[in-house]
């Protein structure tokens, strides 16, 4: 076999070809095959293998604030708006909850989720907002009740 040929027969063939089956890769080739495109996705391993460990920003870039990455956690964020307008299909605005046990792990929360509101700028989706023990209790229905003592919702 030759690789340049082979190459070449791949590119006669399709419209695009895709290296990567985690995350992002899935979407762009359901996106592509949806728009009509001939599309060939190439995993080494098998689809999504690690991928919430490695490559995905879960639209909101959390993982690499914690990491003190802002860089990141800006560019996330922003890439997050252009999904929702060029992808919506495929990305869509959800509310969660965050429980906290102590006073530092709220705080800690806190401070992370508006600095996030700050850096998306005006592509903030939903401000961070302080849940007091009893909303916490109420909206969180997996959760041992008696140790929540603080939440948090965006």
């Amino acid at each position: 076999m030759k690789r340049e040929e082979q190459i070449k027969n791949l590119k006669d063939f399709y419209d695009l070809i895709i290296i990567g089956g985690g995350s992002s890769g899935l979407a762009l080739a359901l996106d592509a095959s949806s728009r009509g495109y001939e599309t060939l996705l190439l995993e080494r391993y098998d689809f999504s293998k690690g991928t919430s460990s490695r490559s995905t920003k879960l639209l909101h870039g959390g993982r690499y604030l914690a990491q003190g990455n802002l860089s990141l956690v800006y560019e996330a964020l922003h890439e997050r708006n252009q999904l929702l307008i060029n992808a919506c299909n495929l990305s869509k605005k959800r509310k969660f909850i965050i429980p906290a046990k102590s006073f530092f792990k709220a705080f800690y929360y806190f401070i992370g989720l508006k600095l996030c509101d700050f850096l998306a700028g005006k592509f903030n989706i939903g401000k961070a907002k302080y849940l007091n023990k009893e909303k916490s209790k109420n909206s969180l229905k997996n959760i041992k009740k008696e140790e929540l003592q603080y939440g948090f919702k965006s």
